[in-house]
């Protein structure tokens, strides 16, 4: 019988699936005084209070090789799912995993999955992988079927700040200082490329959820699945849910917090959607 086992980094805000084997490989924030492991252990809320009132620099770290071959574990197929190689190495430290793994166990394969996205989209690519596997597809229709489907998912987020984007070199420190003083919110999607792609500029929250939903629809999105996560946001996330089940029919809407990693990134405030186009 196949072994067979789902991975992925902590990017994707899951640490337990109902019906698949799965393990995440934690990321890490770092400052210069403390360093936080995006594990179960990590009080999500207490890191974005102290990264909000934090004065200094601060940075991710992901996943090294030994990290991701320790959760690959025995299986006999891995599919492993990491977090846009457009802002991190997870991706290519995934790969260099794979490459030792399979020579190192004859006759057993692990297939890595570039998401070019993050957090709740990613999310919906793992809920994919679950679903191939409780089919009992083989391992070569799972890689064909979900890369097909990742093909049709989408990210679009709200963002009050962007410090730690501008801390990591991401935007220019006084694009982020003017988004943090006036309180315009930041509206965009994740591109082809996996970038954060910024698309419009909104004074107020209100304004910005109504974009968001305009960037569903642009975005392809008819039906399906939406999962919403947030940092500190719910009354956000619950406002956003009211608003696209205003505007559209046959909806599957999921809400959950972000945990550490994607927290760090979309700050205090910040909203993520992941969603299935048509």
């Amino acid at each position: 019988m196949r072994k067979i086992k789902i991975v992925a980094d902590s990017s994707c805000d899951l640490f337990a699936l109902k019906h698949a084997e799965f393990e995440t490989a934690p990321m890490k924030i770092i400052t210069a005084e403390r360093e936080f492991i995006d594990d179960e252990l990590l009080d999500v809320d207490g890191m974005a209070d102290y990264l909000y009132q934090l004065k200094g620099k601060s940075k991710s770290s992901c996943p090294n090789t030994n990290d991701w071959l320790e959760a690959f574990g025995d299986a006999d197929e891995v599919f492993c799912v990491t977090i846009t190689s457009g802002l991190s190495g997870s991706y290519n430290s995934a790969c260099a995993a794979k490459k030792i793994y399979e020579e190192e166990h004859t006759g057993k394969r692990v297939h890595v999955f570039d998401t070019l996205s993050a957090g709740p989209e990613i999310s919906l690519i793992i809920e994919k992988i679950e679903e191939c596997i409780e089919k009992d597809m083989s391992y070569e229709d799972i890689c064909q079927c979900v890369t097909a489907y990742m093909k049709k998912t989408g990210l679009v987020f709200m963002l009050k700040s962007v410090k730690n984007f501008a801390n990591n070199g991401r935007i220019s420190p006084i694009v982020a200082k003017v988004v943090g003083l006036i309180g315009i919110c930041i509206v965009g999607k994740a591109s082809n490329e996996g970038t954060l792609e910024p698309l419009h500029k909104s004074k107020g929250e209100r304004r910005a959820l109504e974009m968001l939903v305009n960037c569903l629809e642009t975005e392809g999105f008819k039906l399906g699945k939406i999962s919403i996560a947030h940092c500190q946001n719910e009354s956000a996330a619950e406002r956003l849910k009211e608003l696209i089940l205003a505007k559209f029919r046959s909806v599957q809407i999921e809400i959950h917090k972000l945990r550490g990693l994607c927290s760090f990134y979309a700050e205090k405030g910040g909203v993520l959607v992941g969603f299935e186009k048509a």
